[in-house]
């Protein structure tokens, strides 16, 4: 039986999910993210490279800047990181950075993702579980990319 739960990582990376249709619906590639501390969402983001002209306002980034000023810190070591894609080497280290206590992360990304850069880019105490509903998150990226090339399959 699955865990149904509000709290739930399922739960959690459906919100990121959403977030992800987001920067689908505004024309950029498609990944999401939510931090969660205390069972609460206390920031939500998706990618903005194109809409802000920055190479660094991936999903990743803009949550971990919005949850630290939520929290009045730069640290997360309280907090879940649930984001749609793998992180690539740049959020790897900014989750090192905030000591993050846990990521979780849908599809991987064997082109971009820090794990084929880098595996100890993260924290060594940071939690790391990867993909979950990746196919949900998969599934977007390949729809994005087929758009982008101007194929209707």
């Amino acid at each position: 039986m699955s865990d149904l739960s509000i709290h739930s990582d399922e739960h959690f990376m459906k919100q990121a999910l959403k977030e992800a249709e987001k920067a689908y619906e505004d024309g950029e590639i498609p990944v999401g993210a939510v931090v969660v501390c205390q069972n609460r969402i206390i920031a939500r983001a998706f990618n903005q490279v194109e809409r802000l002209n920055d190479v660094t306002a991936h999903a990743e980034m803009l949550a971990i800047t919005s949850a630290q000023n939520f929290l009045g810190s730069r640290y997360l070591d309280q907090c879940t990181l649930y984001v749609t894609l793998e992180p690539c080497v740049m959020c790897g280290g900014a989750l090192y950075w905030s000591q993050i206590a846990k990521m979780v992360y849908g599809a991987s990304d064997p082109k971009r993702g820090y794990f084929q850069a880098n595996p100890k880019i993260m924290h060594p105490q940071t939690e790391i579980k990867g993909g979950l509903m990746a196919d949900e998150a998969a599934t977007l990226l390949k729809s994005f990319f087929s758009k982008l090339r101007g194929n209707n399959s």
